[in-house]
């Protein structure tokens, strides 16, 4: 699959914070299988929200972690003309639910996996998938911590999270080390 097909795909769940999101994360864990990629997740409490990361490539120190979220904001009371779980192309754009914040980088990300296996990565790619960022980030630290327990460690992390659409380098960090 391409990315555009990965994040069609991404769009249809209508995985809003006040949802579960573990249909998307049984997908996203089956396309890492079927690469030969083994993912973990890191449940919520009531188990009905989950992170999902893994590791592409040899587990050795000095990867580089794609990060995003599965969660989107609402949808009720915007004035939709399309519907929003499906990826619509107008002018050259995509619209729906996530296409920007976030399923169109998870996308990315999760397409740049069979690249990174073909290609023999030396170092690894590491792919981190949260819950509820959008009410706060809360599935963030509970996935980190247990990154940090059962990867080697990373030299950079990429966080396609839209910053006014404009590229930066750092964020003032909000995480213990």
């Amino acid at each position: 699959m391409d990315a555009r097909a990965i994040m069609e795909r991404l769009v249809a769940f209508p995985t809003v914070s006040s949802e579960s999101n573990l249909e998307l994360v049984d997908w996203v864990e089956d396309y890492l299988n079927g690469h030969g990629v083994k993912a973990t997740r890191v449940y919520n409490e009531d188990r009905s929200k989950a992170n999902l990361y893994a590791n592409v490539g040899p587990e050795v120190e000095g990867g580089v972690i794609l990060s995003g979220h599965t969660d989107v904001v609402p949808v009720a009371g915007q004035a939709w003309d399309t519907d929003p779980f499906t990826v619509t192309e107008k002018a050259g754009k995509l619209y729906g639910r996530g296409t920007c914040d976030m399923k169109g980088f998870d996308a990315l990300a999760l397409s740049a996996v069979p690249k990174a296996l073909e290609r023999g990565v030396k170092r690894p790619l590491q792919i981190a998938l949260s819950y509820d960022e959008e009410v706060g980030c809360v599935g963030a630290p509970f996935m980190i911590a247990d990154m940090r327990k059962h990867l080697p460690p990373a030299t950079a992390a990429i966080i396609g999270e839209p910053s006014m659409m404009q590229c930066v380098t750092g964020h003032k960090p909000t995480f213990p080390k």
